[in-house]
């Protein structure tokens, strides 16, 4: 792998964790608008939260079955700069959605049992097809409902050469992350529940070992 595994942590809902995970070295903040999830901010909550953004870390929103109003709505108090799709979208919708806000969107692909590599490998063609918004598939493990269900999945489902796009997913902690980067060498991975004291409030210890980890992997 050329580069390092980039980090995403999710869920973040208190400006406090906002600055422990960027001081951390995370690239990336989630923040979920899903009104059934725990970790749910409202956009007004989401606004305060980007205020506290430094440069050059992205900022990722968490979308399930949306629609372009409510998307709209939402962009207008808080402009996150990546729009993460993580329902029962089709690529011509996320194509739409994404289109409307003119944002670039990545897709939650959450793996089954039957899961198959050319499953993933046409499931990225069918985005990457659908929209020149499309940054990539985000895997994660299927659980019943929509979100993480903090569950890992079997990383050797995952194609060496889709790898290298991908954000890795579901299940990732302190305890398995290493393990994770030196196997799979995704371009990013995203972690929520792994690095939580309670839902939707992170643990400053647990979000700098994670990222700690993950740093010496890519060495």
């Amino acid at each position: 792998m050329t580069g390092r595994t980039r980090i995403k942590i999710c869920g973040l809902t208190r400006p406090e964790d906002v600055a422990s995970v960027i001081a951390a070295g995370a690239d990336a903040v989630g923040l979920v608008f899903y009104p059934a999830s725990p970790r749910y901010v409202t956009p007004a909550q989401a606004a305060d939260l980007l205020r506290t953004f430094p440069p050059f870390v992205m900022s990722v929103g968490l979308f399930v079955n949306v629609t372009e109003s409510e998307l709209r709505t939402v962009l207008e108090q808080a402009p996150v700069q990546l729009l993460q799709f993580h329902g029962d979208e089709t690529p011509q919708q996320c194509a739409t959605l994404a289109a409307s806000v003119q944002r670039p969107f990545i897709r939650a692909y959450r793996i089954r049992p039957d899961t198959s590599a050319d499953d993933l490998l046409e499931c990225e063609r069918t985005y990457r097809d659908a929209s020149p918004l499309f940054n990539g598939l985000l895997l994660d493990t299927f659980v019943d409902g929509y979100g993480g269900g903090g569950k890992v999945f079997d990383w050797s489902l995952i194609p060496k050469e889709l790898a290298p796009r991908v954000v890795l997913s579901g299940g990732l902690s302190v305890q398995n992350v290493t393990g994770a980067v030196s196997q799979v060498r995704p371009f990013a991975v995203d972690v929520s529940s792994g690095v939580e004291l309670s839902k939707g409030v992170k643990d400053e210890v647990k979000v700098q070992a994670f990222t700690r980890a993950v740093h010496e992997a890519c060495r």
